[in-house]
């Protein structure tokens, strides 16, 4: 039987699944510290709160908590873009907003071996 400490949280709780990577959910949640020993000893795995304390260290949130107050919660940033089927890669308008990008505003490429730099190229560059 194991012992019951207080369940791993954030950062911590990332790096011990990503140790445990070889086990079941289940047995992750139990080694990471959701479970629970009832009454008569057995022990019962909070499978429920150990997703959801997963969610929270990566950052996800799944209940809409919108700070400008219109209502619209949508997707947090997650600072990666995919590749897509045409060969394009779009970079949504939340990072062109925080950045405050207008259409026709343009950028200078450099690859680099496992990534891409934009340059803005401002009218004093031209």
């Amino acid at each position: 039987m194991a012992t019951k400490s207080e369940p791993l949280t954030g950062s911590d709780l990332l790096n011990k699944v990503k140790d445990l990577n070889n086990l079941s959910a289940e047995a992750k949640a139990k080694k990471c510290g959701y479970f629970t020993v009832t009454k008569d000893g057995a022990e019962r795995v909070s499978m429920m709160k150990f997703m959801n304390a997963l969610l929270d260290a990566e950052g996800v949130e799944l209940d809409s908590k919108s700070s400008n107050g219109n209502g619209r919660g949508g997707r947090s940033a997650s600072y990666r873009i995919s590749v897509q089927a045409n060969g394009n890669l779009l970079i949504g308008s939340t990072y062109t907003e925080r950045m405050d990008l207008k259409p026709g505003d343009e950028f200078e490429v450099s690859l680099g071996r496992k990534h891409i730099h934009l340059k803005q190229i401002s009218e004093d560059d031209e």
